[in-house]
């Protein structure tokens, strides 16, 4: 089981795997068993965190739980409330970023 962060230029967080692309995201979510999922919106190209959540949407590919820790309102806004309307009642998921003592706990774990 895996954790995954896509972002096109944050440093990734100890205890995750790194997706610079949706491309790279979708074939973790394709081949890995995905337990915590953190996206960003804004990745600087033509693709966005909406395209990724459009695909998880239409492939019915959900990890465990699903975080949103981008800086873009409206973004979040749109990921959070199409998730919400078609997400499994298995999957949480959160509008803002991993907590701190998450990010602890993955870290410590390595």
């Amino acid at each position: 089981m895996i954790h995954v962060f896509l972002d096109d230029q944050r440093r990734c967080p100890a205890g995750f795997t790194l997706a610079r692309t949706i491309a790279e995201c979708k074939l973790l979510l394709e081949e890995c068993e995905v337990d915590i999922l953190s996206l960003d919106y804004d990745l600087g190209g033509e693709e966005s965190g909406w395209d990724l959540v459009a695909w998880m949407i239409a492939a019915r590919r959900y990890p465990g739980s699903i975080y949103l820790h981008t800086s873009s309102m409206e973004g979040r806004s749109r990921m959070y409330q199409a998730l919400y309307a078609s997400k499994p009642e298995t999957v949480n998921l959160h509008a803002g970023p991993p907590p701190t003592e998450l990010l602890e706990r993955l870290a410590a774990a390595l």
